[in-house]
């Protein structure tokens, strides 16, 4: 790969890097809390959560498939990459966790996109027409922090993987 491509290449995936995991965390620590306490027991929270979430979701799944394309160029041309399924030297071992790490933390985002999003937004609707459970909406609540809590911190564990991965 020339020089040329490969600082493109490596610009693209900070750029990505910087919108999925930053947005991912900026919306954890910093949007859901302060939405939360603003509209606290409102209908209009979950409907603006909820419209966040998709808007994100678009965003956020086009700035993974960029990772997975530059990022897989890139470890093809690095010089410690010595084939697949190849572990023999510690970058690959430390490129290894990072792969781990991200299929953990796209499948908790999976989980919580098609399954406990859906279920919490059918509940809130339910609940704002007077006919939803609210034991039921309250552990989907719990679950999707949960979730969201996990993803967050499986995001910087990603972050200190690729630190890792720069250091050998």
């Amino acid at each position: 790969m020339s020089e040329a491509a490969l600082a493109l290449s490596l610009f693209l995936h900070i750029a990505a890097t910087v919108i999925w995991i930053g947005g991912i965390l900026l919306i954890t620590f910093l949007v859901v809390p302060e939405l939360n306490k603003s509209l606290a027991g409102q209908p209009a929270l979950y409907r603006l959560l909820t419209r966040l979430r998709v808007r994100f979701t678009i965003v956020g799944n086009l700035a993974l498939a960029l990772l997975l394309v530059t990022g897989a160029l890139q470890m093809s041309a690095d010089p410690n990459y010595e084939g697949l399924l190849a572990f023999s030297n510690r970058w690959s071992q430390a490129l290894l966790l990072k792969h781990i790490l991200i299929i953990v933390m796209a499948l908790c985002g999976l989980f919580l996109q098609f399954a406990v999003a859906p279920a919490l937004e059918r509940t809130s609707l339910l609940r704002e027409r007077g006919m939803g459970d609210a034991d039921e909406w309250r552990r989907l609540q719990r679950r999707e922090r949960r979730l969201t809590l996990m993803i967050a911190l499986l995001a910087l564990s990603i972050l200190a993987a690729s630190a890792w991965l720069t250091a050998i």
